[in-house]
């Protein structure tokens, strides 16, 4: 995509999330008429964030580096526990792993797979959106129908179908650094489809209004009048559509992760640590995957509730409601 493209849906991102002067964002939040679990749903979900950014700040200990793994430390019970060692809030695992400081990064590597996935589906879809509502016709017509076959493959899948192709061609795609970029890969094939459909029918609408006729007579070239033009007016429901699918790239990575080819295990992400705490659920040492299983259902289900309000709210048929 051009730069010029680029630069129209960050200026549009921006000018939606905009705040007035003299309007505070708690005034204007109040003012939409957020419920308490809203709130309560975005609070977590932002300290959940800030929690897995911060990671290496706020973590005991570092997960990622093996030197410091001690097995003589392994599988110790959370520090509440009978015989727990207080070094330990929440146990550790069958590597000797800190399980708080394991949960921390493996969060941070999830939300990054997660809203990479979300952040190139949405600049695709957005693009292939905008060509097939604005062009028509064959472009329009090959577009759609591209999209008709992918989403004709569960998400898994497909997923699952990538993910295998990629450790079979690339013989390091099972390598830390390579494998988010194939999991980033793996979930928007079949996530941009969304986006396309969404901006399409949006572009379609604002293609027969007054102001898209007048630029095309001034004589703007269609680059111009989709991304400088169409774009900042299509992009409410995106954001919505963002917000609710960051949480199911999240799920589908860790999905991925625990039918083990996502993220290697010596690199922890939500999927990864419960697939090794798996192993363990029936030997007694549950922490191992309870503690991971708890982080994704929290956080997927605060990112849920914030983009179920943000969809009612964007949604006219449902505003009076709200």
């Amino acid at each position: 995509m051009s730069s010029t493209g680029l630069a129209g849906i960050a200026k549009s991102v921006l000018g939606l999330l905009r705040i007035r002067p003299g309007a505070g964002l708690a005034r204007r939040v109040r003012r939409a008429g957020a419920p308490l679990s809203v709130w309560i749903a975005s609070l977590v979900a932002i300290a959940m964030i800030l929690a897995a950014l911060f990671a290496p700040l706020i973590a005991p200990a570092n997960p990622l580096d093996l030197a410091s793994y001690n097995l003589a430390d392994s599988e110790i019970p959370p520090r509440w526990a009978v015989g727990g060692d207080p070094r330990f809030l929440l146990g550790t695992d069958n590597q000797g792993r800190d399980m708080l400081s394991a949960i921390l990064y493996g969060a941070r590597v999830s939300l990054m797979i997660g809203g990479g996935a979300v952040l190139l589906a949405a600049l695709i879809g957005i693009s292939l959106g905008l060509v097939a509502g604005y062009v028509g016709g064959r472009v329009d017509a090959a577009i759609m129908r591209m999209g008709d076959v992918i989403l004709s493959f569960p998400t898994i899948l497909l997923a699952l179908l990538v993910a295998g192709l990629a450790r079979a061609l690339i013989p390091e795609a099972a390598n830390p650094r390579l494998a988010p970029l194939i999991l980033i890969a793996a979930i928007t094939i079949h996530e941009w489809v969304q986006y396309a459909r969404t901006v399409r029918a949006a572009t379609m609408v604002e293609s027969a209004k007054d102001y898209i006729k007048a630029a095309r007579v001034i004589g703007f070239s269609p680059a111009r009048i989709m991304f400088r033009h169409i774009l900042p007016n299509v992009m409410g429901p995106v954001l919505v559509l963002a917000t609710i699918n960051l949480a199911g790239a999240v799920l589908t990575e860790a999905t991925l992760s625990f039918l083990g080819v996502g993220m290697p295990p010596t690199y922890p992400s939500l999927g990864t640590l419960i697939r090794i705490g798996n192993e363990f659920v029936f030997s007694g040492i549950w922490w191992i995957a309870l503690f991971p299983a708890l982080t994704l259902v929290i956080l997927v289900l605060a990112v849920n509730v914030l983009g179920d309000w943000l969809r009612d709210r964007f949604n006219p048929k449902l505003r009076g409601r709200a």
